[in-house]
């Protein structure tokens, strides 16, 4: 009888020993595909800066698993709120306001900046060459992801015609088809499409391009992640891992000293 109850003393031990470690904490990081940040690679590898960045923070350094949740855009902060993502992790601009007027760090609560960035307006090389200032793109088709930096940017292009789009990546669709004139697009990815393959006829309009930008982390509001993410960034900063994640996808603007952030 001893034997039998030690027996099932160390089947129920195992038990929970089991449920436990199939109880790790996982956080789900909303993203849409935006080269260089999050998309896949020829193999079909999910990769990226925010991708790596965030594996190495939520994971390496805070013991979660990372779910990566493709999201619409436009319906970001309806995601966060209805806890089906716990985090906006890409290439989110936090110093800027939405189409609403309000800005964003009173709709979200920010990571520290971790890059700069720009809106910049792509169209192909015979447009360009015509173009001597905001005012030229007057009565001109300008394609650009709803709801994002670009959307705002777009407004101070003088009478340019708007045209929403899914993603920034559909938006430089429509001007591969000839169905905008012009698109707006984070300096990011422009670097890491325009002038290649589909897009060799594209340039960028650098005298057009916006003020400098910021990408940070969004959360809930009052979210304990924050901090701890912060936190996290600052080691990885030291580590030199930040530093290796943004050379790996050819990145130059990327903070590795968050000092001057810290409240």
């Amino acid at each position: 009888m001893k034997k039998f109850l030690a027996f099932l003393l160390i089947v129920s031990m195992a038990t929970v020993l089991f449920a436990s470690c199939n109880l790790k904490k996982s956080v789900v990081v909303g993203y849409t595909v935006y080269k260089p940040m999050n998309y896949n690679d020829d193999n079909g590898v999910f990769v990226g800066f925010d991708t790596d960045l965030a594996k190495a923070v939520f994971e390496d350094k805070l013991g979660y698993t990372v779910i990566f949740k493709e999201i619409d855009w436009n319906n970001k902060y309806m995601e966060l709120e209805s806890g089906t993502i716990d985090c906006i992790w890409n290439g989110f601009t936090a110093n800027t306001a939405d189409a609403d007027g309000i800005a964003r760090g009173e709709k979200v609560d920010f990571s520290y900046n971790y890059m700069l960035n720009k809106q910049v307006v792509v169209t192909t090389k015979a447009l360009a060459e015509n173009i001597t200032g905001a005012d030229s793109l007057a009565g001109k088709v300008g394609g650009v992801e709803e709801g994002s930096a670009g959307d705002g940017h777009l407004k101070t292009l003088t009478g340019a015609i708007k045209k929403s789009c899914a993603s920034q990546l559909d938006a430089l669709k429509e001007l591969r088809l000839g169905t905008v004139d012009f698109v707006v697009l984070d300096e990011q990815l422009a670097t890491a499409y325009v002038g290649k393959g589909d897009y060799a006829d594209f340039e960028v309009v650098t005298s057009l391009s916006g003020d400098p930008e910021y990408y940070a982390i969004g959360f809930k509001k009052g979210s304990d992640l924050t901090e701890k993410v912060n936190q996290a960034l600052e080691e990885l900063a030291a580590e030199g891992v930040i530093e290796t994640i943004a050379n790996r996808y050819n990145l130059v603007t990327a903070i590795t000293d968050f000092s001057d952030q810290k409240k």
